[in-house]
């Protein structure tokens, strides 16, 4: 782990110091991945907000803070999985004096690309949760529709499995009934995780046992007590 770490910070401060945008001009601070290295889940966002900016780490504010319910509702904290976004400045424009964040635009993407990969190639994840369209498109291309795509599995970089649910910050936004409707779809995608990793984990101790030459006792996935969040 600690050499993960040493990794990530290296990385960490060549990000810092990257200007290959004009939004590392205008971002506070630089804003990567941050939890446990050696998770099997790594979750990817869109790019950090004002709140995000301005502490340096990734989902915090009210969308971190349903991020965190959604975790907790699958039996996991923000301390047991990798968190980080497609883009690590914050993406902003101005108007009246004010400043405002926007959708991270597709060269920016394009070239914070090698420190998403990097945190990839480091944490070495098995499930990549992409939540939102913009993160979802960055693994996915231009065409995809979150709408009718996401809750899919999909090959991921570097063999990982990968699925796609919607934007904590999406849902906040959402008013009346359309509130309860899509956190149902999200809490079916939170739920396909769970179960993605639990299946991980039983062929993992299969292996394990197999490697011993002792022989494997098969026992049923025990399914969690889950609540939506």
């Amino acid at each position: 782990m600690d050499t993960k770490r040493s990794a990530l910070a290296t990385l960490h401060a060549q990000a810092d110091a990257c200007r290959r945008c004009a939004i590392a001009t205008t971002r506070d601070k630089i804003v990567c991945g941050v939890g446990d290295p050696e998770s099997t889940l790594m979750i990817v966002g869109e790019g950090p907000g004002e709140n995000e900016d301005r502490k340096g780490e990734p989902f915090v504010g009210r969308a971190g803070e349903l991020l965190t319910k959604m975790l907790a509702a699958i039996g996991l904290s923000r301390e047991d999985v990798f968190i980080t976004n497609t883009i690590k400045c914050r993406a902003s424009t101005e108007e009246n004096g004010r400043v405002f964040n926007r959708a991270p635009m597709l060269e920016e993407i394009a070239n914070c690309r090698e420190f998403l990969d990097r945190e990839i190639a480091i944490v070495k994840p098995r499930v990549i949760l992409a939540v939102g369209a913009p993160a979802a498109k960055s693994f996915l291309g231009a065409g995809f529709g979150i709408t009718r795509q996401r809750g899919i599995w999909y090959a991921g970089p570097a063999g990982t499995d990968l699925i796609v649910t919607f934007h904590p910050a999406y849902i906040l936004r959402l008013t009346g009934g359309q509130i309860d409707a899509v956190k149902r779809l999200v809490w079916n995608d939170l739920q396909a995780v769970r179960r993605k990793l639990d299946e991980l984990k039983q062929a993992d101790e299969v292996e394990s046992v197999d490697r011993e030459g002792r022989p494997f006792q098969p026992r049923p996935l025990q399914e969690p007590e889950l609540k939506l969040f």
